[in-house]
């Protein structure tokens, strides 16, 4: 007996055939090798090729420089089953196109035609850094430099968790280039090519979730970069960045639903195929009842998800929906994978099993595009703004 928690009516019905699309690209590319990329660690070429191909890659990126022009429930459709079949090649199939949004919104026609367009159109691998070693959730204390030095900037620091930070042809990198009282007017962000002298970039160490998505440990030594390479103002960094997370911040939600759909089907087929005590586990109340209650915090988190996605997609400053939507998904998600572990007994801790990759995936999805601590002093503040008729 089987289950497809994606398969109810909650998102709206336009974003079904992108659904349809991610689901036979799943069953077709990913499925197939997602345990052993896992098992391996190795960065999924194939699989970001054929993305490339069947025009999921970039997606989100307008059609007039060589995307799709997808919204954010569209896009939030396409997570869910990306993510559903695999999270760390998912990872590496947002990634691709990860600093695009940022370009897209704040950058000049010139950025875009140079920096936007070789990425939707499958020619280049973009990446974004905002943390930094000791630093991640407080992008006003960020500490990398970017120094004017004659017709551009000299870059000097550290930065952390660089979204393709090794494979990628130009990442965007936030750095300090003022200290101001104003801590939110101290950053800028910049594009820079990694072939560029004193970029260097390693991997991060081997993770135990998302192994097929690659990060990268970045330093930066009199690394410059053209003035046209600034992206935004000088000390607009934190706003760009602001506006970006917002609308990422409920693509996360679908980074979360979709690993929990899967721990939902397998927990589901494997207690509709086992006996305990001369009976089928399924018959057990206690097990019935957590089942019952992984589709209803599913289904919860899920409609959260899209109610999100259309509000932030009218306003993309609209954070507090944003953080509701990631803080609720996350926390479910990571609830339900408990649940389908313990309801696979002893067998939930074998390496090869789709539940434990999925336990081991989503726990993250709590901590980037900012902690949960952090959603919910969002949600809070906006929400006693509201209240105060601001």
């Amino acid at each position: 007996m089987s289950i497809d928690p994606l398969a109810d009516g909650t998102p709206p019905e336009y974003v079904e055939p992108i659904r349809r699309e991610a689901r036979a690209f799943v069953e077709e590319h990913v499925e197939p090798v997602a345990a052993e990329r896992y098992a391996s660690g190795e960065y999924p070429w194939g699989v970001l090729e054929a993305g490339r191909e069947a025009g999921l890659v970039a997606a989100d990126v307008a059609e007039e420089y060589g995307g799709r022009g997808l919204d954010l429930p569209e896009r939030l459709a396409l997570m869910e089953e990306l993510f559903r079949g695999d999270a760390g090649i998912a990872l590496t199939l947002q990634l691709a196109s990860f600093a695009a949004e940022a370009v897209e919104a704040f950058g000049t026609a010139e950025q875009k035609e140079r920096l936007l367009r070789p990425v939707a159109e499958g020619d280049q691998l973009s990446g974004l850094g905002a943390s930094e070693p000791q630093s991640g959730s407080d992008l006003a204390g960020m500490t990398a430099l970017a120094e004017r030095d004659g017709d551009g900037y000299a870059l000097d620091g550290e930065k952390y968790w660089v979204s393709n930070g090794v494979e990628a042809d130009w990442v965007l990198l936030y750095c300090r280039t003022d200290d101001g009282p104003d801590r939110h007017r101290n950053h800028t962000l910049f594009a820079v090519p990694t072939e560029t002298p004193g970029y260097e970039a390693e991997h991060i160490p081997e993770k135990m979730g998302l192994r097929a998505s690659k990060q990268g440990h970045v330093v930066l030594d009199d690394c410059w970069v053209p003035e046209e390479n600034r992206i935004g103002e000088e000390g607009q960094g934190f706003e760009v960045l602001a506006r970006f997370f917002n609308p990422n911040r409920v693509v996360v939600a679908g980074h979360a639903l979709g690993p929990a759909a899967a721990a939902i089907e397998e927990a589901w087929s494997f207690v509709h195929d086992r006996e305990a005590f001369g009976r089928g586990v399924d018959e057990f109340q206690s097990v019935r009842h957590d089942l019952a209650d992984m589709l209803a915090e599913f289904s919860a988190a899920r409609t959260l998800a899209y109610e999100a996605a259309e509000r932030v997609e009218r306003d993309p400053t609209d954070g507090k929906w944003a953080s509701m939507a990631k803080l609720h998904a996350s926390e479910t998600a990571v609830d339900i994978s408990e649940r389908a572990m313990q309801l696979h007994g002893g067998r939930s801790i074998l390496a090869d099993r789709r539940v434990s990759r999925v336990y081991r995936d989503v726990h993250v999805t709590r901590v980037y595009e900012g902690v949960n601590e952090v959603q919910r002093n969002l949600i809070y503040k906006q929400a006693a703004r509201e209240a105060d008729g601001e």
